[in-house]
């Protein structure tokens, strides 16, 4: 960082009468970790970084090598709007290195950068826009229930969406944090909305769908409610996905687009799309981290649950948007909001990379309704079903050597630890399921 921008961030941090500062970084699990320095102390963060021990942080370092550093990022600054505007509370998104200034290999936001630097390469800018669904839930005595805040529906307005008010006020708090918000509306479930904000560069994009679920939860528990971006919180009702557009752009104009090809699609699209469905069982333990979104990837709920892609079906795991020029990009519809969007981003970008690279060609799109389709139509046109529960992705992670080579062996290892530990667990829990079909009877 020059001199110039720490002196022109410090100078910033003074007129905006900030008096604490966050330094916000994230685990391997997607979970936003901050330290708060006092203000005063800006100007060391910035030229020398903060030191914190990283051996209690989920999928970072043994106990053996924990002394890290968070790096601020001072394109990431921005003031908290909930909080009072004297003596305000400011944060920095930071990266996290070792004590000798390298980036530490299991810091997700170098995995994702790391990705994008190998695109830049071949001249590639990584573009995505997650829309991100959540349920609004009531608390009672201080805990989060499954109970709804309102009955509303697709699209519906108060006084059914009795969650307007808490929608308007999540929006201007994002705008006031530099969010471009595009939409806000009810969701297909009681209790469940949408909050859609403008694409970017996948790091900075990343940043924000850290920034909107920290938002969202602290805006909502202002209000009494608890905002939920479980998977599949209730069984028999849609649960939450985070749709993830995606497109490149080289020398400023949109790499997806050609005018003059099939559906205006250009073949870099087709091998793009060819590499996320060669690599979609892998990518899958990424993009749908925890036991729960398995229980989301099931036929009848509008998530994706086949290998496929169409150019309007939203029963297939690709889809391509109807709009063209400078909007063309494709729809990566399996993600859910409890994944980590570092790790999903890089993941899908180096399966496109690599479809492009060796010109995959994807199967023939599927227009009709796979959902509809019987098991052997689907074995007649090729259709591969994605992993249907955390151990079975897992294992398609590590029989991946691109996957995992693009997150690198830190990360892998620790995932795998996770994945082992969250696996047995729920393997040897005895469900309320099982306690209703078998206690009375044997």
């Amino acid at each position: 960082m020059s001199p110039d921008t720490i002196s022109e961030m410090l100078k910033r941090i003074e007129q905006g009468n900030v008096r604490f500062l966050r330094l916000q970084f994230t685990d391997l699990l997607g979970l936003p970790k901050n330290v708060a320095i006092p203000a005063v102390q800006a100007e060391k963060a910035l030229t020398d970084g903060i030191g914190f021990d990283g051996s209690s942080i989920e999928g970072f370092a043994r106990i053996e090598e924990s002394d890290m550093l968070l790096k601020p990022d001072p394109a990431t600054y921005a003031v908290l709007p909930w909080r009072p505007h004297e003596n305000a509370v400011a944060r920095f998104v930071c990266d996290v290195t070792g004590p000798d200034g390298r980036p530490f290999e299991g810091d997700p936001r170098h995995v994702l950068r790391r990705a994008m630097e190998d695109a830049a390469k071949d001249g590639y800018v990584f573009n995505t826009g997650p829309e991100l669904e959540f349920f609004l839930f009531r608390m009672f005595e201080g805990r989060p229930t499954t109970q709804f805040q309102d009955a509303g529906g697709y699209f519906d307005l108060a006084p059914t969406d009795l969650a307007e008010d808490v929608r308007r006020e999540i929006v201007l708090a994002l705008t006031e944090m530099g969010f471009e918000i595009e939409a806000s509306h009810h969701e297909v479930a009681e209790s469940q909305h949408e909050i859609d904000f403008k694409y970017s560069d996948a790091l900075h994009t990343a940043d924000n769908v850290i920034t909107f679920k920290f938002a969202v939860k602290t805006m909502a528990l202002m209000r009494g409610l608890h905002a939920s971006f479980m998977a599949k919180p209730i069984y028999g009702i849609n649960g939450s996905g985070m749709h993830t557009n995606c497109s490149l752009s080289k020398d400023g104009r949109n790499a997806f687009y050609d005018p003059d090809a099939p559906l205006q699609l250009s073949k870099t699209c087709m091998h793009f799309i060819g590499g996320l469905l060669r690599h979609a069982p892998a990518i899958t333990r990424l993009a749908n981290p925890t036991i729960n979104s398995y229980k989301r990837l099931v036929p009848g709920y509008e998530a994706p649950c086949y290998v496929s892609w169409s150019a309007s079906n939203r029963s297939a795991l690709v889809r391509v948007p109807a709009p063209r020029g400078n909007s063309t990009r494709v729809e990566f519809r399996s993600p859910d909001p409890t994944c980590n969007p570092y790790l999903a981003f890089a993941a899908m970008l180096a399966a496109g990379m690599e479809g492009i690279r060796e010109k995959i060609e994807p199967p023939a799109g599927v227009n009709k309704n796979i959902f509809h389709m019987t098991a052997a139509e689907r074995k007649s046109t090729g259709i591969a079903t994605l992993p249907g529960d955390l151990a079975e992705a897992h294992r398609a992670l590590l029989a991946d050597d691109l996957i995992c080579k693009a997150l690198g062996p830190h990360v892998v290892e620790a995932l795998t630890s996770v994945a082992n530990a969250e696996w047995d667990a729920f393997r040897t829990a005895v469900h309320p399921w099982e306690l209703d079909c078998y206690l009375a009877t044997y």
